[in-house]
C-alpha cells in the first residue's frame, strides 16, 4: 500500500510542494480563458491553458497521477464525520474511514454519489459533503479540485430526490419530442446539481433502444429512432453544459439492443458494422458535435467492431480506433462501473483498470477494490506496461474538464445558492409542463377518456407500486389517486403490486364493483402474468378499465381487454401526476410513441408504430 497523502519526495524524484494557494494562482484564469470567443482566440486560449495544466502535471507525483484517474464511491453524508455504520462500510470496502481520508490516501480525481451510500439525504447536506470533499482534496500538497458525479438521468434512474426538481425520464422526453424541453431539463437539472456541488452527471443515455426485452436500458433511452435520440441527447447535453455540469453520453458503442443486463452478465451485440453506423453511432456522433464533455463506455461485446471477445470498455479498437480515431473525440472517456459483471467476466480486477487505460479510457469508475485497482495501475507504469506519458494524456483531459467547469476558480458552493436554486418554484413548474407534453394515449375505445366527473366520479386505482428510483417519490397508486382527487374525483388507492396474489386480485375485483371506473397502473406486463390476469378480471366486471403503463409502453400489447391505455414511461410523481391530468381531462394527451410496439401474438408485426398517439 502506498500512502501518497503527505510524502514530500515521490518515486519520480519530484520534490516541489506548492500550496493550495500556489496551485490556484498557477491556474488562475483558466475558466475565463476557456470562454474567449472567436476561433483564433479560442485556440490561443486553449494552448495557454494546456501549458498551465501541463505545468501542473509535471509537478505531480506518479501516485497522484494514478489517483486522478479514479472515480470512487464512498459511504457517508459528511466528508469528515459520517455515521459509524458508514465508517464501518468504508473501512471494509475501501480501507479508509471517511471521504476526506479517501481523497488524502488515494488522491482520487472523482467521487460518485449514491443514495444507498447515504450521500444524498437533502440538498444542504449534499452541498456540505461536496464542499468537504473539495476542501479535503485542495488542502493536500499539489491538491486539485474533484469531479463530483452522480447518475441523475431522471425517470427510472435518479440518485438525488425531492426537494430537488425531478423531471420526466428519457423515453418520456422522447414521447414529447421537443429538443427545447430536453435542453431545458438539462439546464435546470444542471443548475440544481451545480448548486449542490455536483459537477458531472452521467446523463444523457444515448443508446437507441430497439429491443423491447432490453432489461437495463428500456425507458432510460429516448427511443428507437436514431435521429430522434441524437437530437434529444445532444440537446440535453447542451443544457447540462449550459449550467457548467459535465454531461456524459452513454453507453458507447451502444447498449440499446441487448437482452442481458451488463450489471449481471456479459451482453453480446450482434449488429453489423453497417447497422452500428446507421443506428448506434448516430447519437454519439451528435453528442460529439454538440461538444459533449465525457462519454461512458459499455461493458458489452461487439464482434463487428472488435472480434477479440473483449468488452468495449477494454477494447483498443473501439475506444481508441473508433471513438477517438474515426469519431474524432478527444474529451474525457469514462468506464461504466468496474464492479459490474460485464467487465469482470474475462479478466481479474487487477487487470481491468490497466486494460481500460491501454484501450484509451481516462476515468476508471468505481472499482470493486480501489486498493487493488490503484496499485495495479501503479505497478503497470513502474513495470513498463503503461508509460507515464500515457497517464499524462488522460490526466490532461481530466484537468481540462475541471478547468472548463471552473473548478480551479470556484470549487465551493453555498447554502444560499442551494436555497435559491434547488427545487425552485419555476423549476417545478417547468417539470410539470414538460411532463404534460409526454403522456401518450394509445387506446381510447368509445371515447372513454377523458373520464367524466359526473359519470365516473368514484374511481378505484389499483396496480403496481415499484420502489421510488430516488427514494423520495410515490407510491404511484397513491400519487395517482391523490392527483385524481384534486381534479374532483372520489379516488381510492388499492395497491396490488407487480405480481398480485390471487387474494389481491379478488380484493381489487370486489372493490371495482363499487366504483364507476378503474385505473390500473401496470409495470412490465408479461404474457400469462398476474398483472395481465388482474386487468382481465377487472374488465370482466363490466366497469371501464383505464391502464396506465408506468414503465414500458410495450404493456399495451399484453392488455387487449382494457378500454383505454396510456403510457407514462416512468412511475415518478411528475409523470404520474401528468397522466392523471390527462385522464381527468385537465390537459389533452400530446405524446407520440418513441418506440414501436409489436403484437404479442405476432412479434414480427407492428401493433403501434413510432409516432403513434391519440388525442382529444
Amino acid at each position: 500500500m502506498h500512502d501518497v497523502s503527505t510524502d514530500s519526495t515521490d518515486g519520480t524524484g519530484n520534490t516541489a510542494r506548492p500550496s493550495r494557494r500556489g496551485v490556484l494562482a498557477a491556474t488562475a484564469g483558466l475558466s475565463a480563458a476557456l470562454a474567449v470567443p472567436g476561433a483564433g482566440a479560442a485556440h490561443a486560449a486553449a494552448s495557454h491553458e494546456d501549458r498551465r495544466l501541463r505545468a501542473l502535471i509535471a509537478r505531480m507525483t506518479l501516485e497522484e497521477k494514478v489517483g486522478q484517474l479514479f472515480v470512487m464511491r464512498v459511504y457517508g453524508a459528511s466528508a469528515t464525520d459520517p455515521d459509524q455504520a458508514d465508517v464501518d462500510a468504508n473501512l471494509k470496502e475501501i480501507g479508509v474511514r471517511t471521504a476526506a481520508e479517501l481523497v488524502a490516501k488515494y488522491r482520487v480525481g472523482g467521487i460518485i454519489y449514491f443514495a444507498w451510500a447515504h450521500n444524498t439525504h437533502d440538498p444542504q447536506q449534499i452541498a456540505d459533503l461536496s464542499n468537504g470533499i473539495q476542501r479535503a482534496s485542495l488542502q493536500q500538497s499539489r491538491g486539485l479540485p474533484v469531479l463530483v458525479a452522480t447518475d441523475q438521468e431522471h425517470g427510472a434512474v435518479c440518485r438525488i430526490g425531492k426537494p430537488a426538481t425531478l423531471f420526466p425520464g428519457a423515453m418520456a422526453i422522447g414521447a414529447g419530442g421537443s429538443a427545447e424541453d430536453a435542453r431545458t431539463l438539462g439546464r435546470l437539472s444542471g443548475a440544481e446539481l451545480r448548486a449542490m456541488g455536483v459537477n458531472q452527471d452521467y446523463s444523457p443515455d444515448a443508446d437507441v433502444n430497439v429491443n423491447p426485452a432490453n432489461p437495463v436500458i428500456g425507458v432510460r433511452s429516448f427511443g428507437a429512432d436514431p435521429a430522434a435520440v441524437a437530437r434529444l441527447a445532444a440537446a440535453e447535453a447542451r443544457g447540462y453544459q449550459d449550467s457548467r455540469v459535465a454531461a456524459t453520453a452513454k453507453h458507447f458503442p451502444g447498449h440499446g439492443d441487448t437482452a442481458v443486463d451488463s450489471h449481471y452478465g456479459f451482453p453480446v451485440i450482434t449488429h453489423s458494422r453497417e447497422q452500428w453506423e446507421t443506428l448506434d453511432a448516430v447519437p454519439f456522433r451528435a453528442a460529439i458535435r454538440a461538444g459533449i464533455d465525457s462519454i461512458m463506455t459499455a461493458h458489452i461485446q461487439f464482434p463487428a467492431l472488435d472480434a477479440s471477445g473483449d468488452p468495449a470498455t477494454l477494447s483498443q479498437p473501439i475506444v481508441t480506433g473508433i471513438l477517438r480515431g474515426e469519431l474524432g473525440y478527444d474529451g474525457v472517456v469514462i468506464t461504466d462501473s468496474l464492479g459490474m459483471e460485464g467487465v469482470r467476466t474475462k479478466y481479474g480486477d487487477d487487470r481491468v483498470p490497466v486494460l481500460a487505460l491501454k484501450a484509451g479510457v481516462d476515468q476508471l469508475l468505481n472499482p470493486p477494490s480501489l486498493d487493488v485497482a490503484w496499485n495495479a495501475v501503479l505497478a503497470a507504469v513502474r513495470g513498463g506496461e503503461l508509460t507515464e506519458a500515457r497517464l499524462d494524456a488522460s490526466v490532461l483531459r481530466i484537468l481540462r474538464l475541471k478547468a472548463r467547469l471552473g473548478l480551479f476558480d470556484g470549487p465551493y458552493v453555498t447554502h444560499a445558492g442551494v436555497a435559491r436554486t434547488v427545487g425552485a418554484r419555476a423549476h417545478l413548474a417547468a417539470a410539470d409542463r414538460i411532463a404534460e407534453r409526454t403522456t401518450t394515449l394509445l387506446v381510447n375505445e368509445g371515447q372513454l377518456l377523458p373520464l367524466s366527473r359526473r359519470r365516473h366520479r368514484r374511481l378505484l386505482v389499483v396496480g403496481a407500486d415499484p420502489a421510488s428510483p430516488s427514494g423520495t417519490t410515490g407510491p404511484p397508486t397513491g400519487v395517482l389517486a391523490a392527483a385524481l382527487a384534486e381534479l374532483g374525483f372520489s379516488a381510492t388507492a388499492l395497491p396490488t403490486g407487480t405480481a398480485p396474489s390471487d387474494a389481491a386480485i379478488d380484493a381489487a375485483v370486489a372493490a371495482a364493483r363499487e366504483a364507476d371506473a378503474v385505473v390500473v397502473a401496470t409495470y412490465n406486463v408479461a404474457a400469462g402474468s398476474a398483472q395481465q390476469t388482474l386487468a382481465q378480471r377487472l374488465t370482466a366486471t363490466g366497469r371501464p378499465v383505464v391502464a396506465l403503463a408506468v414503465r414500458n409502453p410495450y404493456d399495451v400489447a399484453q392488455l387487449p381487454s382494457v378500454s383505454a391505455f396510456l403510457a407514462a414511461y416512468s412511475w415518478t410523481d411528475v409523470e404520474v401526476r401528468a397522466a392523471a391530468r390527462v385522464i381527468g381531462g385537465r390537459v389533452r394527451p400530446r405524446g407520440k410513441l418513441p418506440v414501436p410496439v409489436q403484437r404479442a401474438d405476432a412479434p414480427a408485426r407492428t401493433l403501434y408504430p413510432i409516432g403513434y398517439g391519440l388525442t382529444y
